[in-house]
């Protein structure tokens, strides 16, 4: 049986890294000059109000040209790059044009004719991914002749880690985005996202691994300096290599065990040859959970700081990135509001599968899937709702208001602002370079 090959690269502005990579893994061997291809970089969230980390984050545009350089020196002329950034409001067309803008997409379009799509403004296509797996999935992507998937080399709260296969949700619309986290035991979100590229041209998968991340996908994790480039045709052997790379076993990530199951592949990346560098010179463990105490009722750090009298249920898979979103915020609402005396024995409860627990004072519904499912539940002594889908900022502040859970008003207020938070902790790290995410 032949080996699939992955290239593995150390990453140096300018010195033709990715060029190196594509070719120790044969990535165009079998690309048509005359292909239509298609572009799916990791633009996961844009904030068009503040600065916040982007590093380990997003893909890099520095890759990016570099990618579509090589393209083009390949005679490749139809190219197009299509992603949907998710945002507070599902009618936001504005955040995506700020990002390809500040990121330079815009000068991709006019240096290497190239197209830019906001997906959310393109057809979608109803596909059947898999027996009881459907969704709807962007038209430009599955019309393609060839697929360039470029994910970050990053973990996953959920997910365990977020490469290949996972960057492909982001060309799914967004009630299939919702579906993909349903509460069914065996359309789990691991189970659907093992499926996502069962529709896909011929691809090459390059993973960004300029910067990684710990406890991703987004700013709130922690970013590091790595300068690696994975690449590969066979986009699960791309992904074993890169969740090896971040230290986590691929047994580890259910998505990748039924992935390779579906394929009949071992997990254990014996059929898979290694080029260029050695996973075990370059791997570095990353964490990938939020650790949580008091049986996972709060973040480890609330625990030991002592607050009581609330109970903040980790999240699980059936959450979507909509509710989400607010995860950060009422955190932060919970720990600013403590002055050191307990709760009156609050219960917070997100997602789509968890349930109230006996005997607590108030019990707090986050979102429309939660409401719907336990809104006339026996166990609820107050009922608190934060109906909507996805909630609004206003209805949050006042469900914890009303739960005696009073936070400063400016959480509220300046949520957009929230991120400017997160770029401390890179301050004066010269490693952290901006210019990775700028096109001149």
């Amino acid at each position: 049986m032949n080996k699939s090959i992955v290239s593995i690269v150390k990453y140096e502005k300018g010195s033709e890294s990715v060029r190196k990579a594509v070719d120790l893994a044969n990535g165009f061997e079998n690309l048509d000059p005359s292909a239509k291809v298609f572009i799916k970089p990791n633009l996961v969230y844009w904030n068009r109000h503040c600065d916040f980390p982007k590093w380990g984050m997003l893909t890099t545009s520095s890759v990016m040209e570099e990618i579509l350089i090589l393209l083009k020196e390949h005679g490749v002329t139809d190219i197009t790059i299509g992603e949907g950034i998710i945002t507070e409001d599902p009618k936001d067309r504005e955040t995506s044009k700020d990002a390809f803008e500040k990121l330079g997409y815009n000068i991709f379009k006019k240096r290497y004719d190239i197209k830019v799509y906001d997906i959310f403004e393109r057809p979608f296509e109803k596909v059947e991914l898999a027996e009881g797996v459907t969704a709807k999935m962007n038209s430009d992507m599955l019309q393609s002749d060839f697929l360039i998937d470029v994910p970050v080399l990053k973990t996953h709260a959920q997910c365990v880690v977020s490469l290949g296969l996972k960057n492909l949700k982001g060309l799914i619309n967004i009630p299939s985005r919702k579906k993909f986290h349903g509460d069914d035991p065996k359309y789990t979100l691991h189970y659907n996202v093992s499926k996502l590229a069962n529709k896909a041209p011929p691809s090459l998968t390059i993973i960004d691994g300029v910067y990684t991340l710990e406890r991703g996908p987004t700013f709130d994790g922690k970013a590091r300096r790595s300068d690696i480039i994975v690449a590969s045709t066979n986009i699960l052997s791309a992904d074993l290599v890169g969740s090896s790379l971040l230290g986590i076993d691929p047994i580890a990530v259910p998505h990748l065990v039924q992935a390779a199951k579906d394929r009949n592949c071992p997990i254990d990346l014996s059929d898979i040859e290694v080029k260029g560098e050695t996973i075990e010179d370059l791997a570095v463990p990353h964490g990938w959970e939020f650790i949580y105490k008091n049986n996972n009722t709060l973040p480890l750090s609330y625990a030991k700081a002592g607050i009581g009298g609330i109970s903040y249920r980790k999240y699980d898979e059936t959450m979507c990135t909509y509710c989400s979103f607010f995860n950060g915020v009422i955190l932060m609402a919970i720990k600013e509001a403590w002055k050191g005396k307990d709760f009156d024995n609050i219960e917070i409860l997100t997602g789509k599968i968890m349930e109230p627990s006996p005997g607590m004072n108030k019990t707090i519904l986050l979102g429309q899937c939660q409401y719907n499912k336990n809104k006339d539940h026996p166990d609820i002594n107050e009922l608190i709702a934060i109906k909507g889908c996805p909630p609004e900022v206003d209805g949050i502040q006042e469900a914890l208001r009303q739960a005696g859970i009073r936070a400063p008003s400016y959480i509220f207020k300046n949520i957009k602002m929230a991120p400017l938070l997160f770029l401390g902790k890179y301050k004066g790290k010269p490693e952290f370079e901006e210019h990775f995410y700028q096109i001149n």
